[in-house]
């Protein structure tokens, strides 16, 4: 039989019922008595173990089986579950993880799971597994027989053999950059035998922010240890030399055996919560749809709002009654069609969010702090062209609040808040916007560090320094000198990175800001547009050419005297409602070829970002619509502030303005 057929509904459901199991595991450790989550997590185990075997995934079945037989002695009441417990059954998910992408990358979902597969049959007999942290710089490497003959025969030949545990910054963009510099510094002096994790999974950055090496060298501990550290971003090098007298793959620290007393659970309520829970399985409406042809779809309705804008002009310049009610008639169903298409396309931001309380329970582990993570409106849908640039920004915001901002539990009580510490995530509407804010209540952002650093990096002078308002103190550490501190303290820390999160998300039309109070807390609040490819414009003319200003910058238009513009800094600007507005003439910024002269009045379109305001100068508007935004090409991608065109309804050519690069 061809199985082929139903991979891609074998690897969807995989998925599905894993970020289920991660949930429940989650739950389960806050209320370990709770028999119901158990058979929650224990029914999605079992049907995982069903689809594996009969889609021919033998090694994925058989480590589901070892999990479900723990799970099984877990809701029999025969093990107690212990935070160390749920650390084996989470490298468990993790390595079904893996076996799972490597399925739908074309492999064949193998994976070596012989350790995790031993911790949970020592589990299942009732034996206490200590796992090593992957944070602890002291476990050990074992060696086969071959790894070992190497290090012996070195040894006799006189090099020396050392275990180097190397520690990057946990702000450390590129880890798998920093690791190929690593490399090569250890291979001018000597030789890799080994490293833990893997040199595939470093590559692939499938590590936290530590690795171990074993090197065959010539030189001594101490300058193998300074070449390393020259590497820039590595936070700690330990290096120790590697004790031969140890046997063969023999590592005593995982075999550790704790006698545990077995705990009898008894839980009076195990009837009536299988009952509710079986109670809430709801039969599916849904059907699958490869995204590919969504995209398709939107393509070919894209070219139809074209062809709609050209049929609008065509009735307007004929007046025939019957075909304008016929051309009305079809703009309003195609406004239905395009709602109908985009909100296809609509993915609730839940399928990011759903990553994150995994990741903040193994980051409050390993930074020995007590972390409760809120997620508020994971309903919130998006397009999905935005959740899937979305994901990476987020998870660098959250490190930021968890590493940087929420204090440590003794700090915290010093401070007299409570131990744990709240970080909330929360996504919402508002008009054509979807704003995702990350706020935490921890030690907040001190201005005066801030200017302090900034200065000495020469982003701000310190006479400018003095007359910034908070709000623009907190943005001055999206600047990309922030990146570079020389040393992880509270304050550098809260920037690293942050000018790679809004670079992102300014990509995808949307900004981010700051708001923070010392002491009490920070928010980072992002917003983003609904979608990226149908927008709603003011199309205006310079001169014979025409172009489009998204709606979403445009405060006001306003038409103003030639003597009302006044002159500050070299500068023509506009007083605007008590502002000071700066003008920029678009048909010098887009060197229009002039036609007819200038009138005495100026046609002007307010444009905001942020705080700051600009008005563009425009000789006339033409008025508001939708229109589809196509990107300008390969060639053409580094055209000073136009994002993309539009084909308007006389076939002409528009272009799209980016108010964001005119502003900056």
């Amino acid at each position: 039989m061809d199985m082929s057929q139903y991979l891609e509904v074998f690897i969807d459901e995989s998925k599905e019922h894993l970020q289920t199991i991660n949930e429940q595991l989650l739950e389960l450790e806050k209320n370990p008595d709770d028999v119901a989550i158990v058979n929650e997590i224990f029914r999605s185990a079992h049907t995982l173990k069903g689809m594996s075997a009969t889609m021919g995934f033998e090694d994925l079945a058989n480590l589901t089986h070892q999990m479900e037989n723990v799970l099984d002695a877990i809701r029999n009441g025969k093990i107690s579950v212990t935070p160390e417990l749920l650390d084996v059954i989470f490298r468990a998910v993790d390595d079904l993880e893996a076996m799972v992408v490597s399925i739908s990358e074309g492999g064949d979902g193998k994976r070596d799971v012989t350790e995790v597969v031993a911790q949970l049959k020592q589990i299942e007999k009732g034996d206490v597994v200590v796992v090593p942290q992957k944070s602890s710089s002291t476990y050990e490497q074992t060696y086969d027989e071959f790894e070992y003959t190497i290090l012996k025969q070195s040894a006799e030949q006189g090099f020396h053999s050392y275990e180097v545990t190397i520690k990057l910054r946990s702000d450390c963009l590129l880890k798998a950059a920093r690791v190929f510099m690593i490399f090569e510094v250890i291979e001018q002096i000597g030789e890799v035998i080994k490293s833990v994790p893997t040199v595939e999974m470093l590559e692939a950055e499938q590590f936290d922010d530590q690795f171990v090496v074993t090197v065959v060298t010539k030189v001594s501990q101490d300058e193998l240890q300074k070449r390393i550290m020259k590497v820039s971003e590595v936070e700690e090098v330990n290096v120790r030399s590697v004790d031969l007298r140890r046997s063969v793959a023999q590592d005593e620290s995982l075999e550790q055996k704790v006698e545990q007393k077995v705990e009898q659970v008894v839980d009076k309520k195990q009837e009536n919560q299988e009952e509710k829970t079986t109670g809430k399985q709801v039969s599916s409406k849904t059907i699958r749809v490869n995204i590919e042809r969504l995209d398709v779809l939107m393509n070919l309705f894209e070219e139809l709002v074209i062809d709609r804008g050209r049929l609008e002009q065509i009735s307007r310049e004929l007046n025939n009654p019957e075909l304008h009610e016929t051309v009305e008639r079809m703009s309003r169903i195609s406004g239905d069609l395009q709602n109908i298409i985009l909100n296809m396309r609509m993915v609730p931001v839940e399928t990011v969010f759903n990553r994150f309380p995994r990741m903040v329970r193994q980051l409050a582990r390993d930074l020995g702090k007590k972390i409760n993570l809120e997620i508020i409106g994971a309903e919130t849908e998006l397009d999905r062209t935005v959740i899937d640039e979305i994901g990476d920004p987020l998870v660098h915001l959250l490190r930021n609040a968890i590493d940087h901002g929420i204090e440590t539990p003794d700090v915290r009580r010093a401070k007299g808040k409570p131990e744990e510490g709240t970080v909330k995530l929360k996504a919402y509407h508002s008009g054509n916007h979807v704003f995702i804010e990350i706020e935490d209540d921890g030690a907040g952002i001190s201005r005066e560090k801030v200017l302090k650093k900034a200065i000495s990096k020469g982003i701000i002078s310190e006479q400018n320094a003095a007359n910034l308002t908070d709000k623009q103190v907190y943005e001055l550490i999206f600047a990309s000198g922030f990146s570079t501190a020389d040393k992880v303290s509270d304050i550098s820390g809260r920037g690293v990175g942050l000018d790679v999160v809004k670079s992102t998300i300014e990509s995808l039309g949307g900004s981010v800001s700051i708001d923070s109070e010392e002491g009490v807390g920070s928010i980072f609040s992002i917003q983003l547009p609904l979608t990226l490819s149908i927008i709603s414009v003011m199309l205006v003319e310079i001169q014979h050419e025409k172009y489009a200003i998204p709606l979403s910058s445009i405060i006001e238009t306003a038409i103003v005297k030639k003597e009302d513009i006044l002159h500050a800094h070299n500068q023509k600007v506009i007083d605007f409602r008590g502002k000071v507005v700066p003008l920029l003439f678009l048909k010098d910024i887009f060197e229009v070829p002039v036609v007819k002269e200038d009138d005495d009045f100026l046609s002007v379109v307010i444009v905001r970002k942020g705080e700051k305001m600009a008005g563009l100068v425009v000789d006339s508007f033409i008025g508001q619509q939708e229109v589809v935004l196509k990107s300008l090409g390969n060639y053409l991608t580094s055209v000073f502030a136009i994002s993309g065109a539009t084909i308007l309804g006389d076939g002409q050519v528009a272009l799209i303005v980016d108010c964001n690069a005119l502003i900056k």
